[in-house]
């Protein structure tokens, strides 16, 4: 009987909290001789996997969300296990990794309609595409996903106007020794990140794009390597169209410096179902910046000319829903460095240099 009541408190935090992730695993293939990939903006998290089989990363979360009540309180504990962890954290590909992707307290302050606090390590607030593989349309992330920022230390408040409007902001920790800013500690007040992003939702009364949507942020932080302060500007919008099958989208990013460099992407998104279980999504996009080093397209050859680099991509995926809980995904994409210069090397001869093809499947089970 003593025991009762903390017995009762701990099967009702337990009856609270929901145990979810995924593990993702892929087999890729680049035809040719060359290896070639260009830089590591142009298909984040894909070195390394070419001509083989993968474990991409397992996902891990442990999370009780914010109910009804007016002082609501959660949580949310997510991390990532095997070679992608890795790369999350800013170092090389391959090998065995744990990382935080997400650890944070969530708090629900009764001002208005409700302020959702997160107080810890939470992703970035931009962004048309996520970490998760089970977030993306396509198996590969685009180019402006590498633009992006990732997580961030700090505190983030979200709150949700009407229906149609929502606003967020934070401020974060600016630097750290990884790229995904968990660790870094600012010295001053004015090395803080500072981020803020509005999203509209159309009403329904406008037919066909209703529940459609329009988003843009801004993120001023440091670069990881504290040498420079940069802004990301991002601007993302979802569209519904007559074609019920058919969804469309957009976005655009763009990331300028204070010693100079600049790097943006413009990408275009659709997806069609083609049955209740297989879909097709495509992916295209044009991306062009700095060659200068310290610049995300940096390239010794092409700053010495005097030129800047350019390249765009191609990605076409199909979606086939056979095993419950269970993605399954064929993709090819195309990348090309469209800046005329050779610089992806992967089918060995002067005319074919500029180009890069790569052939995946993943297999991803979610629970």
């Amino acid at each position: 009987q003593a025991d009762e009541k903390p017995s009762q408190q701990v099967m009702t935090l337990v009856s609270s909290t929901t145990l979810s992730g995924y593990v993702s695993t892929s087999a890729s293939w680049k035809p040719g001789t060359g290896a070639g990939i260009g830089p590591a903006v142009l298909n984040s998290y894909g070195a390394g996997k070419s001509d083989g089989f993968n474990l991409d990363v397992v996902n891990l979360a442990v999370s009780k969300p914010l109910d009804e009540a007016q002082w609501s309180a959660g949580y949310t504990a997510e991390l990532l296990l095997g070679p992608d962890a890795g790369v999350f954290t800013g170092g090389a590909a391959g090998g065995n990794s744990l990382a935080i992707k997400q650890a944070y307290v969530a708090l629900n302050a009764p001002i208005g309609n409700g302020v959702a606090l997160k107080m810890g390590v939470w992703d970035t607030i931009i962004g048309y595409e996520g970490y998760n593989y089970t977030a993306n349309p396509n198996y590969s992330r685009s180019i402006g996903y590498g633009l992006e920022p990732t997580t961030y230390t700090g505190l983030q408040a979200a709150y949700k106007v009407s229906d149609a409007l929502s606003l967020t902001g934070g401020v974060a920790n600016s630097t750290g020794a990884a790229g995904n800013n968990i660790l870094g500690k600012s010295g001053t007040e004015s090395s803080k990140a500072y981020m803020a992003a509005v999203s509209f939702t159309l009403p329904d009364s406008l037919g066909f794009l209703g529940k459609s949507t329009v988003t843009a942020g801004v993120v001023n932080h440091a670069d990881p390597g504290a040498t420079a302060k940069l802004v990301n500007y991002y601007a993302g919008i979802t569209l519904n169209t007559p074609v019920a099958a058919l969804k469309v989208g957009g976005s655009f990013d763009y990331q300028t410096s204070d010693k100079g460099p600049y790097a943006e992407a413009f990408g275009l998104y659709a997806s069609y179902a083609l049955s209740e279980k297989l879909k097709l999504n495509t992916r295209a996009e044009y991306a062009a910046g700095s060659s200068t080093a310290g610049a995300v397209f940096a390239n010794a050859a092409k700053a010495a000319g005097g030129n800047n680099s350019k390249f765009m991509e191609v990605t076409a995926t199909l979606d086939y829903a056979l095993w419950a809980n269970v993605t399954t995904r064929a993709e090819i994409r195309w990348d090309r460095d469209v800046s005329g210069a050779s610089t992806l090397g992967q089918f060995g001869s002067p005319a074919d240099e500029a180009n890069s093809v790569t052939v995946s499947l993943n297999v991803i089970y979610k629970f």
